[in-house]
C-alpha cells in the first residue's frame, strides 16, 4: 500500500474521509476528491499528518464528465497513475415516490449512479493503457437489495440497485486485464448523511432517534464508525484481497442477515 496512489471520491467526510486516512497511515498517495474544495483541502492535510506519501485536494463534481475526467488528469500529473479508486461519492434525499419530483430522482441517479461511471471509466481506462490491473471499489447499500421499513427511499435504492449490478458486470468484463470491481455495503454509518434532509433545529433530536433504533434493530447493537467501513474499503482495495472480485462486502453489523420474525 506505501507505494499505491489511491483515488477517493466523496472524501471530504464521511466513510470517504476515513479511508483517505487509513490509507494515508499505511503511506499511500491519496487523492482527495470532493465537490467541496476546502472539505478536500482539509482532509489532504489531514492525510498528510498522517504519513501519507503525498495527498492532493481535487475539487469535483462527479455527475459532470469533464470534471471527472479533469480529476483523474491531475491526479496522473501530481500523483501518477492510481493503482486504486474509492468511488463513494453519493447523495440521498428520501420521499413518497408519489411526492418524489423528476429533479430529485434525476439528482439521485447523476450522482450516485451517473457519477459512479464517470469515475470508473476513467480508472478503468487508466488501467487498460497501463496494461496493468488495479482494484476499484464501489459505496452500494443495503437499500440495493432491500427495502428500508421507514419508507421513501425508492431513488435512493434505485440508485444503488444500479450500483450493484454495474458492480458485478464490470468485474466479468475487466478480470482479464487483472482489474478487479467490487462493492462495499455500509450499514446504518454514523456521518453526516445518515441525517440528510433533517432541518438543522431537529438534528441532535433524529440522531439519539437514529442510534435508539440501531440500538434495538441492528443485531451488534449500534451505528457503524467511518473508521469500520474504511477498513474494509482498505482490504478490498489492497493485494490481500487479490482473489476477491464482483463481490458485496456487507458491514450492516447483521442487518441484512436478521429476520424480521421473532417467531
Amino acid at each position: 500500500m506505501s507505494t499505491d496512489t489511491v483515488v477517493v471520491t466523496g472524501a471530504g467526510s464521511g466513510i470517504g474521509r476515513a479511508t483517505c486516512l487509513a490509507l494515508a497511515s499505511r503511506g499511500a498517495r491519496v487523492a482527495v476528491v470532493d465537490i467541496d474544495g476546502a472539505a478536500a483541502r482539509t482532509v489532504a492535510e489531514e492525510s498528510l499528518r498522517t504519513g501519507a506519501a503525498a495527498a492532493i485536494p481535487v475539487e469535483c463534481d462527479v455527475s459532470s464528465e469533464m470534471a471527472v475526467q479533469a480529476a483523474f488528469e491531475q491526479v496522473g500529473v501530481e500523483l501518477g497513475a492510481p493503482s486504486g479508486t474509492f468511488a463513494n461519492a453519493g447523495i440521498e434525499a428520501n420521499a413518497p415516490l408519489h411526492q418524489l419530483s423528476s429533479a430529485t430522482w434525476q439528482q439521485m441517479i447523476d450522482v450516485n449512479l451517473t457519477g459512479l461511471f464517470l469515475t470508473c471509466r476513467e480508472a478503468v481506462r487508466l488501467h487498460v493503457a497501463a496494461g496493468r490491473g488495479g482494484s476499484i471499489v464501489c459505496t452500494s447499500s443495503p437499500a440495493a437489495f432491500i427495502g428500508h421499513s421507514g419508507g421513501g427511499n425508492s431513488a435512493y435504492a434505485a440508485s444503488k440497485g444500479g450500483i450493484s449490478a454495474f458492480v458485478r458486470s464490470t468485474a466479468i468484463d475487466y478480470a482479464s486485464h487483472g482489474i478487479r470491481v467490487n462493492a462495499v455495503v455500509p450499514g446504518a454509518t454514523d456521518t453526516a448523511l445518515l441525517l440528510a434532509g433533517v432541518d438543522d433545529d431537529e438534528r441532535d433530536v433524529a440522531a439519539e432517534r437514529i442510534r435508539a433504533a440501531a440500538r434495538e434493530q441492528v443485531p451488534l447493537g449500534r451505528l457503524a464508525r467511518p473508521e469500520e467501513i474504511a477498513a474494509a474499503v482498505v482490504w478490498l482495495l489492497s493485494d490481500d484481497s487479490s482473489y476477491v472480485t464482483g463481490t458485496h462486502l456487507v458491514c450492516d453489523g447483521g442487518l441484512m442477515a436478521k429476520s424480521a420474525n421473532d417467531f
